[in-house]
């Protein structure tokens, strides 16, 4: 069965890219204009994926995936934001929203499509990873009961905190996670926990990690994700 994808953009030059190339992919596509029609779109027709453009009529994309995310039927779709804006704090808040990833107008189809196809190359990984004791990325390996790391064969000698944070990016490959869902998540009650120790303790990790570093990414001005490899 096809994937399906909603679309919610009101340009309508834009609208009609994607949809021309996601259906030359071989992606079912559903699409609105309006964020609250999109809304309603996207509860009728529960797609595997949803690109929602931030700028919107009606209903504001962040609104659109604050509502989405609070809902049972729909908060595990994954949701790729698309945005005219440059400022951080708009991806920021949308990631933490519980937004997937982000493009910024103008891009490439070719940019949309690999991150429509690694959002759910990432879906496949994390159903087959819930139930797994042992990552395997190539040259890093993690063995999560023993709490042991190796590059190459050679093991890797990290902190609590360090492979908290590696465990917890690597869930996810090729997904974005500000520094706050990292606190939230590793320390768990991360209220008294400034957001640049997350920075202190990724730079002590990728240089343990030696050979192995580039598999922990910078997003600039957002946060951090893990090497998505195919």
């Amino acid at each position: 069965m096809k994937k399906k994808v909603a679309i919610i953009e009101d340009e309508p030059d834009i609208n009609e890219l994607l949809v021309y190339n996601l259906e030359k992919e071989g992606y079912a596509v559903v699409r609105s204009f309006d964020g609250s029609e999109g809304l309603k779109l996207i509860r009728q027709e529960r797609p595997d994926l949803i690109l929602l453009d931030l700028m919107l009529p009606g209903m504001d994309g962040l609104e659109v995936c604050q509502a989405l995310k609070q809902n049972e039927n729909t908060k595990d779709i994954p949701i790729i934001m698309i945005t005219a804006k440059s400022e951080e704090s708009d991806i920021v808040v949308g990631l933490q929203m519980g937004a997937d990833d982000y493009v910024t107008k103008p891009f490439s189809p070719k940019v949309v499509l690999a991150r429509v196809k690694a959002a759910f190359r990432r879906g496949k990984k994390s159903q087959s990873a819930e139930g797994s004791t042992l990552r395997n990325f190539g040259a890093l390996i993690m063995d999560l009961p023993k709490y042991k790391v190796s590059v190459k064969g050679d093991p890797v000698s990290l902190t609590t905190i360090e492979f908290a944070i590696l465990e917890f990016l690597s869930r996810a490959p090729g997904r974005v996670y500000t520094r706050d869902q990292i606190l939230d998540n590793v320390w768990k009650d991360g209220k008294f926990i400034i957001d640049r120790a997350v920075d202190v303790h990724v730079r002590g990790l990728r240089k343990k990690l030696g050979r192995a570093a580039d598999f922990v990414e910078t997003v600039r001005g957002v946060g951090y994700r893990f090497k998505d490899i195919e």
